[in-house]
């Protein structure tokens, strides 16, 4: 997908990569060869380092990571940084973790490059729930058990309250996916137990997924956050609720042994 404005055309694309969950080997064909051709490559605290391996040696990094209350560079900042880098001539990629278009602030970044009459071009990545929740061995859905599939995101920009609609979220025949809900965990689960999910419904936590330090914690919504404590999980975390979870017990003793491109279940 290309936006462009008259008046553009000397400009290379900016190119808005999504570089997935954490295994090198997720990257899109496309992502890794515009990776190759790359003069300036922006990125994320989650990229990987087997994939920063991949830059080419004479391009320029420039790191713009993000975590929570703690922000290398605030968003403004890295929208203006880009629509620079792009005026300056050189091929530009802001790569980012998963897709750049869920939870990715990918749109934000297109929005001003737009707006600046700056060219660009987005490359789809394996999200996290997609990645993180098959290296699991959980299906995000499944006949008969889940009929659908939400993703939401468990932290709020400068901390804003969680003014979710917890009730539509609490349906046991969804599997909800929440990104970044390490911080406001006990907080999700307590909202949705008090607007009616059953307390013994199944529920994971993956920290780290697709690479080798993935660790994957299975409770129960009730006591997910106890688990979450118990084995220090950190982030990046990725948190599911959902009949699916039960499959991982069957799922996870099948999984091909790490280094097949499976990680191990934890």
């Amino acid at each position: 997908m290309t936006q462009s404005k008259q008046g553009a055309d000397a400009i290379p694309p900016v190119l808005i990569v999504g570089a997935g969950p954490g295994d090198p080997e997720l990257l899109t064909v496309k992502a890794a060869r515009l990776l190759e051709e790359a003069d300036v490559v922006v990125y994320d605290r989650l990229i990987s380092p087997p994939i920063l391996d991949m830059v080419p040696p004479g391009a320029t990094r420039i790191f713009v990571g993000k975590a929570a209350q703690d922000h290398h560079m605030p968003q403004d900042e890295i929208n203006e940084l880009l629509v620079n880098l792009a005026r300056s001539g050189r091929r530009v990629m802001r790569l980012k973790g998963g897709d750049p278009f869920v939870f990715g602030r990918g749109s934000d970044e297109a929005v001003h490059l737009a707006k600046n009459g700056i060219p660009f071009e987005v490359v789809p990545g394996v999200t996290a729930a997609a990645g993180c929740a098959a290296y699991a061995g959980i299906p995000l859905t499944h006949r008969g058990i889940a009929k659908g599939l939400r993703f939401i995101t468990g932290h709020r920009q400068d901390d804003q309250d969680l003014d979710l609609d917890w009730k539509t979220l609490a349906d046991p025949e969804t599997t909800l996916v929440v990104y970044m809900g390490l911080k406001n965990v006990a907080r999700i689960c307590g909202e949705l137990l008090a607007v009616g999910m059953p307390p013994e419904l199944p529920a994971a936590a993956i920290e780290k997924g697709t690479t080798p330090e993935q660790r994957t914690v299975t409770s129960t919504l009730a006591a997910l956050p106890d688990a979450i404590e118990e084995a220090g999980l950190g982030t990046p975390t990725l948190v599911i609720i959902g009949r699916v979870v039960a499959l991982a017990e069957i799922l996870g003793r099948h999984l091909a042994p790490e280094g097949d491109g499976v990680a191990a279940l934890r």
